[in-house]
């Protein structure tokens, strides 16, 4: 009967654990960045892009959050926050 009960509450805290390791949503993401005018103060606080695009001095930086896009402009240092978005159809 105890082994149940241990067995139960452990399979609690992984389940609990794994929800916390998805992608944040777009508005924690944008609480996290608010502020944040320099390349090195964007990738601190959200990590490395899921796409980055080039386009001669302008890079646009894409984060994939859990409920859609967050698309920032990159020139030379500055960050500006282009868009957000819906999460792409399937």
């Amino acid at each position: 009967m105890i082994l149940r009960g241990l067995a139960g509450l452990a399979i609690a805290v992984i389940l609990y654990a794994l929800a916390g390791c998805g992608p944040s949503s777009k508005e924690d993401m944008l609480a996290r960045t608010r502020g944040i005018t320099t390349r090195a103060e964007l990738e601190k606080a959200l990590g490395r892009p899921a796409d980055i695009v080039k386009l001669g001095p302008m890079e646009k930086w894409t984060y994939t959050a859990s409920n859609g896009q967050l698309v920032y402009v990159i020139v030379g240092d500055a960050v500006t926050l282009e868009s957000t978005g819906d999460a792409p159809k399937k």
